[in-house]
């Protein structure tokens, strides 16, 4: 069964019974959730109040707490720092991982979230021929920066030559900011439910920044949510709302296509997860990172 992600945008209660999420609000019916059938919970009203235990209870099933700022746009993410049994064994192998080995990973990271980038460009009848060359043949650790030239060129190609892909820029870069942020947290989440840590990255390194390698393993998803701003770009829906919100989360529910078959994000995002801890164990070779399929 497919965990669910819940969205709070009006002033609620929010606690723990019995294993159960209890959502509380005034003149309303007390309405309760099982905590283990959900993936992610976003809190958007400043005058939601949770309890402690509840925190404590969504963690340990390794369920994303994503807490918005005054702005509604999504500030902390808390996650569990156990959230797998044999967590110490893998962060063994993440920290003895050899530098050909994560460059190596890296590599096909940029491998896949280019061809991917090219494929949403066809999807959408944009020119995707300059992709190509740039997604053939990678160097280790992509050395040659064939992920930023690539970014350049799409991010052209979709909204034209004057669009910059600024956190801080103008619409859609709001919309896909929102939507990286929930992908960014299912990603984390697919991590830590594989044993690894989010926080020893592969190419992403920044102090400031606590799941760098889940911004690593998310690189190749990224289109998902492209596809989705996009269409909502096409159709004048370029301010973020609660009904542009609601689309947005929609992410995990879209079907990657893996291993022969079509998985919803949340579940090929747990699939490449699991193939980047055999890989630092030396079980596997290559990662199994999905193919964006319109």
């Amino acid at each position: 069964m497919l965990k669910q992600t819940i969205f709070f945008s009006k002033p609620c209660k929010l606690s723990l019974r019995l294993k159960q999420l209890v959502i509380e609000r005034e003149n309303e019916a007390t309405i309760t959730r099982p905590i283990e059938d959900l993936s992610a919970v976003i809190l958007e009203n400043q005058q939601i109040s949770i309890t402690l235990p509840l925190l404590n209870e969504l963690a340990r099933n390794n369920v994303a707490t994503i807490i918005c700022d005054e702005h509604f746009m999504p500030a902390i993410m808390l996650a569990p720092l156990e959230a797998n049994a044999t967590q110490q064994e893998a962060y063994r192998y993440q920290m003895n991982a050899t530098l050909p080995t994560t460059k190596r990973m890296w590599k096909e990271i940029v491998e896949a979230k280019i061809h991917n980038q090219e494929r949403m460009l066809r999807s959408v009848n944009k020119d995707y021929s300059r992709l190509k060359p740039l997604y053939a043949n990678v160097k280790s650790g992509d050395i040659e920066n064939r992920e930023g030239i690539a970014a350049r060129l799409y991010w052209q190609e979709l909204y034209g030559k004057d669009f910059i892909r600024d956190r801080y820029g103008s619409s859609p870069n709001d919309l896909l900011n929102y939507g990286y942020t929930i992908l960014r947290s299912a990603t984390a989440r697919a991590l830590m439910g594989a044993g690894l840590h989010p926080a020893f990255g592969l190419f992403h390194h920044n102090k400031y920044n606590p799941f760098p390698l889940a911004d690593d393993l998310m690189e190749p998803f990224r289109p998902f949510v492209d596809s989705i701003v996009y269409k909502l770009y096409l159709e004048g829906m370029t301010e973020l709302n609660s009904s542009t919100k609601a689309t947005l989360i929609q992410i995990l529910y879209m079907d990657a296509y893996m291993n022969g078959q079509n998985h919803p994000i949340q579940v090929a995002l747990s699939i490449s997860a699991a193939s980047l801890l055999k890989v630092l164990k030396g079980d596997i070779t290559h990662l199994n990172l999905p193919e964006f399929v319109p």
